[in-house]
């Protein structure tokens, strides 16, 4: 018997994984807290220069707090306070409405900035400055943290296959909580780089352990349906953000709120099981009949497996494994799994460059930045639901091209819509973030199902390094805005209309059978007959 018969015989979704995804719940909802954290921790607030050292010297005189700054700083053509310049002298004539002096010395700010703490008590940008000349650092913050996570999710789902994802699923919460919370009291830019970096490896690691134990316990029938509800977690999360974010406008106290459910996630972890099917590949028999018999008393299913010994569970793993060990090399070895690990990379490349391209810059659309986390927050949950019957009716590969199409689509339209026009450009921007996120849960599903059984776990491990590229590089390209206002849009725009094209090239996998072996994918229309009817095995 193999072990999903195994699984489906004690019930693939019942009370027992009811409570592991609770129990998880616990930790993956601070996941969307900190992938979208520099929302508010980076927020840029209104600010000019400070001329305090011209009013200490006595050259104002008598002037109002208006006059002064009018004399001091030069206006924008919407008629605002410039961020990063002042004259170098006070332009007195402009007192009396003359345009006499409109070939004034401009400087940069010479005593730094005085900022509007209306909407923020506290952010990175006022904390160090990080505006002008230095606002590329500001963005840099959220590339340092999702480079973080590029390398904390090779390196964890390694260390997980090898010591049991039970384990580091404790490693990961305590370093989480750790380097987060140092990150909240560092006392320098770079002392809050190190950490955040350091953060986004142990978050990486409740990511793609926690994703694996709760599929590794559902049945194959189950699945599908256990990956929306799993992914629900991002959306509450999302909305648990918000609240907080709103509720504490300061950024260090705002990363220990956002990061204290993984306090209660290590006191709950104690009820974590280990997935059986790992102790199953790692001849740990014994410990996997033990957690296969609780599963069971908890589902209500002890007699349907009474029979089963640990010796059987060996015997099914033997039966499923292959004798081969496979690597990252082999989704590049022959031509059409190379062209699935090709196309597949681009378009996990796009989703997660689009998707946080529009979720990072919540500020471009006119309204407040928490009323707008929270639209965007709310329309995930029923997009989630609605991609589920999609799926089932029209298929993968027209969905994923339809959603990441219509995304790029919503952008576009966005480039020629005026910055006044607010309602409009986030009605577009909510289609748009929205046709995103169902990109993004429509490849994860697409994937385990595009990959053979045993390549499936390292052509995971290698999209979700290229996401995790396109993430890292998706907040630096605001820095575009400086070069064409549109510039930043019209890429995120491209990237998504070329990687819906490019998912055309994908092949269908709606009510398919799994592939098992490259061979499947090679020779997908070789029939054979008799015993020569199963896949060649390499």
């Amino acid at each position: 018997m193999k072990f999903d018969n195994v699984l489906s015989e004690i019930n693939g979704f019942g009370k027992f994984q009811v409570r592991l995804f609770l129990i998880q719940m616990l930790s993956l909802i601070t996941l969307p807290c900190h992938f979208l954290l520099n929302n508010f921790m980076a927020a840029v607030p209104p600010h000019h220069c400070n001329i305090s050292a011209l009013e200490d010297g006595g050259v104002f005189g008598n002037l109002t707090l208006h006059q002064k700054l009018s004399v001091s700083i030069p206006t924008e053509r919407d008629g605002t306070l410039s961020s990063c310049q002042m004259f170098a002298t006070p332009q007195y004539e402009y007192l009396s409405g003359s345009n006499s002096s409109q070939e004034a010395s401009l400087v940069k700010c010479q005593s730094g900035w005085v900022y509007d703490n209306s909407t923020f008590k506290a952010t990175l940008v006022t904390e160090w400055d990080l505006v002008c000349s230095r606002k590329g650092m500001n963005k840099a913050t959220a590339t340092i943290f999702f480079i973080g996570v590029m390398i904390g999710a090779p390196l964890f789902g390694f260390l997980s296959d090898r010591f049991g994802r039970r384990r580091l699923l404790l490693v990961s919460y305590i370093s989480s909580l750790t380097f987060a919370i140092l990150s909240a009291f560092s006392t320098s830019y770079v002392m809050f780089s190190i950490m955040r970096f350091l953060t986004g490896m142990s978050l990486a690691g409740i990511s793609i352990i926690s994703i694996a134990l709760n599929v590794e316990w559902c049945s194959i029938e189950r699945r599908t349906f256990s990956g929306v509800i799993i992914s629900l977690d991002w959306s509450l999360g999302n909305w648990l953000l918000t609240g907080i974010a709103f509720l504490v406008r300061d950024w260090r106290m705002l990363i220990v709120v956002v990061s204290s459910p993984l306090i209660l996630a290590i006191f709950a972890w104690r009820w974590l099981p280990e997935s059986a099917r790992w102790l199953v590949a790692k001849k740990k028999a014994d410990a996997a009949h033990h957690y296969i018999m609780k599963c069971a008393e908890t589902n209500n299913r002890s007699k349907c497996i009474s029979t089963i010994t640990p010796k059987m569970l060996l015997e099914s793993a033997e039966t499923d494994n292959g004798e081969k060990k496979y690597s990252v090399v082999d989704l590049f070895r022959t031509p059409n799994i190379r062209k699935l690990a090709i196309c597949s990379g681009i378009v996990w490349f796009g989703v997660a460059f689009t998707y946080y391209g529009i979720s990072l810059n919540i500020t471009g659309f006119g309204l407040n930045p928490f009323l707008t986390q929270f639209i965007f927050a709310s329309i995930e949950m029923p997009m989630k639901i609605g991609v589920y019957f999609f799926l089932e009716k029209i298929g993968r590969r027209r969905c994923e091209m339809a959603t990441l199409l219509s995304a790029g689509l919503c952008l576009f339209i966005n480039i020629f819509i005026s910055q006044d026009k607010w309602v409009i450009r986030t009605v577009v921007a909510v289609l748009g973030k929205s046709m995103s996120e169902a990109s993004f849960t429509i490849m994860f599903l697409y994937t385990t199902e595009l990959y053979p059984t045993v390549v499936r776990q390292n052509g995971l491990g290698y999209t979700s390094f290229v996401a995790r590229l396109g993430v890292s590089i998706s907040p630096l390209v605001m820095l575009l805005e400086d070069v064409w206002q549109f510039l930043p849009a019209a890429t995120y725009c491209a990237v998504a209309v070329g990687s819906g094209l490019v998912a055309s090239l994908l092949p269908e996998t709606l009510n398919s059978q799994l592939p098992e072996f490259i061979e499947d994918i090679e020779k997908p229309q070789e029939q054979v007959n008799g015993e020569d009817g199963n896949s060649i095995k390499n």
